[in-house]
């Protein structure tokens, strides 16, 4: 897998923390795997509030709505330029 190096900041006390309970050797593969889980996490998250928010009676409406606009009406510039 392919890598890059990058820099960011840290508190104190959690890099602290982290010096303590972390390996030197390992600390990359850990940053890595804690990012990517929390990553997951949130896509987790996400994708479970779309759920709710497709299930709403007012986003179904708003849907509905929205799909019922005409193209030329959503779109006013694919109008025939008057002479």
């Amino acid at each position: 897998m392919a890598t890059q190096k990058v820099t960011f900041s840290l508190p104190k006390a959690l890099m602290a923390q982290f010096a303590r309970q972390v390996p030197p050797r390992q600390r990359s593969r850990y940053v890595a795997e804690a990012l990517a889980a929390k990553l997951q996490a949130r896509t987790r998250l996400l994708a479970r509030a779309c759920e709710i928010a497709n299930r709403s009676r007012q986003i179904q409406l708003l849907e509905r709505d929205l799909d019922a606009l005409r193209d030329e009406l959503a779109e006013p510039w694919n109008e025939p330029a008057s002479r």
